[in-house]
Order: C-alpha cells, then sequence, then structure tokens
C-alpha cells in the first residue's frame, strides 16, 4: 500500500510540474503559401487594370509557427524534435511589450515588406520611383527653390532613384554644404543651389518629400494571419510573375525567404530551421536563401532541397533562370 500510495503521489507530482509554464515559446515549421495561387478564394497578389500571366509552378513564402504559452511537457516535446526550436520568451516578446504589442508590430512589418517588395518589383519592370517634394519648410533652404511637387532628380550630379537616397546624399556632407540640386518641374529640367543647414544634429535641406511610382494599374494583397519582414522576396517574384509572360518558376514548386528593400537587396530572417521544414512539407523542390542566411541554412538542410543563395532580387531571377534552363545558380 505504502508503494502503492509513494507512486500515485509521484505520478501526480510529475503531472503537475509538466503541466507548469515555463518562460520558454517552441517556434516550428509555419504555413507556406503560394505567391501566384489563392488562399480563402482570393489571389494573393491582385492586379486590376492589366492582364496577368498564370504559372504551372509555384512560388512559395514561408513562415514560422509560434507557440507562445509553453507548459513544461511541451518545451521537453520540442527539445526533443528534429523540426522544433525552444527559445526564451524573451526573444520573441521582449520585456515591456506585451504579445499584442509584438504581433502589431509583425503586421506592420508585414505590410512594409508588400510596399517594398511592390517597388522593388515595378522598379525592375521599368516603373521607375520619383522622389517628390511634398512640402517645403517656409524658413529652409529650400524655400525660395522648391516647391511641392517638383521631382528631385540628382544631388551634385548623383542620380536620386529613391528617396532614401536623397537623404544619404545630403548627410554626406556638413551642414552649410552648397548642394546642387537637379529636379524637374511640369516636366522641365531645372539644377538649382541650395545651402543645407542642421536640425536636429543632420544636414537638411528644410523638404518632406515622398515617394511615387506612377504605373497604369494598381496591385494589392490579399493575405491574414502572417507578420514579419521575411515575405518580402517572394512578394516581388510574385509580382514579377503576374506581370511577365514568362513562368519564373519551370512548372516547378520554389520556396524561399527573405526580406527585402526598396533597392532590390535581399536581407536575413530569422527561424530558418523550421522555414526549411515547411518547405519540404510544401513538396519544394529548391530553396531560396538569404546570403547571410546560408549557414544557418546549410547546418540545418533538409534532404534533397537544394539552398539557392541569393543576395539580390536580381539574383533571385537569375537563380530561376538557372533552375528552369537546367543550369547552376549559386548554391549555399
Amino acid at each position: 500500500m505504502t508503494v502503492l500510495l509513494g507512486a500515485l503521489l509521484t505520478a501526480l507530482l510529475s503531472i503537475g510540474v509538466l503541466g507548469a509554464p515555463v518562460p520558454y515559446v517552441v517556434l516550428g515549421p509555419g504555413p507556406t503559401v503560394d505567391t501566384l495561387g489563392q488562399e480563402d478564394g482570393k489571389e494573393v497578389i491582385q492586379v486590376t487594370g492589366r492582364e496577368t500571366s498564370t504559372s504551372e509552378g509555384q512560388l512559395r513564402l514561408t513562415t514560422v509557427g509560434v507557440q507562445p504559452g509553453v507548459k513544461l511537457r511541451s518545451a521537453i516535446q520540442g527539445w526533443l524534435s528534429d523540426e522544433q526550436a525552444v527559445v526564451p520568451r524573451e526573444l520573441v516578446y521582449p520585456p515591456g511589450e506585451t504579445q499584442e504589442e509584438v504581433e502589431q508590430r509583425n503586421a506592420e512589418d508585414f505590410q512594409v515588406s508588400q510596399t517594398s517588395a511592390e517597388t522593388a518589383a515595378l522598379r525592375k519592370l521599368g516603373y521607375e520611383v520619383q522622389v517628390v517634394v511634398k512640402t517645403v519648410a517656409t524658413d529652409g533652404p529650400s524655400a525660395a527653390v522648391l516647391r511641392p511637387g517638383d521631382v528631385v532628380t540628382s544631388v551634385d550630379g548623383e542620380p536620386v532613384p529613391l528617396a532614401s537616397r536623397l537623404t544619404e546624399l545630403i548627410r554626406a556632407k556638413p551642414a552649410g554644404t552648397a548642394l546642387r540640386i537637379g529636379y524637374t518641374r511640369d516636366g522641365t529640367a531645372r539644377t538649382d543651389t541650395i545651402t543645407s543647414q542642421e536640425q536636429d544634429g543632420r544636414p537638411r535641406i528644410g523638404v518632406e518629400i515622398e515617394q511615387q511610382q506612377p504605373h497604369p494599374f494598381t496591385l494589392s494583397f490579399d493575405l491574414k494571419d502572417i507578420g514579419g519582414p521575411s515575405a518580402g522576396l517572394m512578394f516581388a517574384l510574385g509580382i514579377i510573375d503576374k506581370l511577365t509572360p514568362e513562368d519564373l518558376t519551370g512548372g516547378r514548386v520554389i520556396a524561399g525567404t527573405g526580406t527585402i528593400d526598396d533597392s532590390g537587396q535581399v536581407g536575413p530572417i530569422g527561424g530558418i530551421p523550421q522555414k526549411l521544414v515547411g518547405a519540404k512539407q510544401a513538396g519544394a523542390t529548391a530553396f531560396l536563401v538569404p546570403a547571410a542566411n546560408c549557414a544557418e541554412a546549410v547546418g540545418n538542410r533538409q534532404p534533397d532541397l537544394p539552398l539557392v543563395k541569393v543576395g539580390s532580387l536580381d539574383e533571385a531571377l537569375d537563380a530561376l533562370e538557372a533552375l528552369r534552363s537546367g543550369g547552376e545558380p549559386a548554391y549555399c
């Protein structure tokens, strides 16, 4: 009887301990989504005002699933799993931020990734960005020169293809520098000198700018319950595939991940091990990996899933061309 009671108490204590919450989260493979396809009966990438092409294959973005409320039992299972990772909770939900605040920030990052993907893809298709003056400070250095609606094209002869480039060129020289600013007004090219002034510790020319990218159609995205910036690359490729007659996939299922900026540069992301598992489960035959994530991807590679290294949108397009033609892309 003593032995039986002792065993029962031990079991009950074990159950209680295993059911206790722990300060960790479990990361696992999340859903993958074909950016060329549909989710919930709607096109993921929607184009209005222009015909689009169809593809035989898929371009799948990959995600990481997060299990936020973890008990010891789940943590132990995650530690023993080849498909999951157990990490301290503060790495995903920083101290001082609620889970809702983190999820809101991830949703905002996801929106930014779509905007940057659109900008990079359309630039690749020949739709250039215009850096447009939105407002001019009445007491600023540009007050007597620039007007709202002017399109800034250069600084000291250096082209301004993006709003971020204008900021870089102005900040590259100390406040008080006379800058030759090229711009167009009502279709007429002009050049004038504007002397930068220090404001908030940085050289400025006293204008607020915005990016515009005129094109004769509209683009939108319809995808919910996904957050973070890492879908940018696959969105950009999906846009180009839909707006060009060539099937970028060559009929294959291509998965991938990576941030993208307006200039088309691909940046690193987190969760590569879980994304590789998700891609393999989705039937991918190749995985596009940001160059900075190659070492981690190689250490967590999945059988028969080639890892293709990409550092930019151009490199990703070259890699897809090599895969279609039977060539050799740059592998990790």
